[in-house]
């Protein structure tokens, strides 16, 4: 994705993710944000991420990115130009230490390379993404899969919610949520992500 302006990123929207952490579901859509500092392609390609925090996770994710501005009333299909596969990296140790704490999750989610991204597709729209599932291989063996169906805040609910509350322009991004699944990672995995049966990007894992 190019000329990237805010990374807007939708936690807990998948309930059996939300269950799998022991988290309730939100009432409405629960947005955090990332610096563009995290962005890193997943271009086949290493990721170096930090060694010694604690375990990081990863977090399957549809990624779409916004070529207008958002106004209100506005369908997502005119707003969205293209979309990626993108894994929102979490130190989950981190973010553990930090909930108990009450403070904000800036650290655990928005360290340099926690964006991960594939390259980018022009969007189908909605109605044929919810056709199609992504899904990650991590050393070869399925670990995530979703479909945007699933979501507990449709696409439309979360460019509504985000555009009221924090505003939604042309270059902004949207991770969309996880699906169950997430786990820790090792030195040296390869992940693949999938869109359909294309693979849209791949990356292995340094930890240093």
């Amino acid at each position: 994705m190019e000329d990237i302006r805010n990374i807007y990123c939708v936690g807990r929207n998948y309930r059996l993710h939300a269950a799998e952490l022991g988290n309730e579901v939100p009432k409405s859509p629960f947005l955090f944000s990332k610096p563009t500092h995290a962005q890193v392609a997943a271009d086949g390609g290493e990721i170096v991420l930090p060694a010694g925090q604690g375990e990081i996770h990863h977090e399957l994710e549809l990624v779409v990115q916004v070529s207008r501005p958002f106004e209100p009333g506005m369908k997502v299909d005119d707003a969205v130009g293209s979309f990626a596969l993108g894994l929102d990296l979490t130190l989950r140790d981190v973010q553990s230490e930090l909930k108990q704490k009450g403070h904000p999750w800036l650290r655990a989610k928005g360290f340099k390379n926690s964006a991960v991204l594939t390259a980018s597709r022009p969007f189908p729209g909605v109605e044929a993404a919810l056709q199609t599932e992504f899904y990650m291989l991590k050393n070869g063996v399925e670990v995530q899969r979703g479909n945007i169906g699933d979501m507990v805040f449709d696409l439309q609910a979360l460019f509504d919610f985000t555009a009221e509350h924090f505003g939604l322009s042309t270059g902004d991004i949207l991770f969309t949520g996880t699906p169950a699944g997430v786990g820790p990672l090792a030195d040296g995995d390869l992940l693949e992500l999938f869109w359909g049966g294309e693979r849209l990007g791949s990356c292995a894992i340094r930890l240093r």
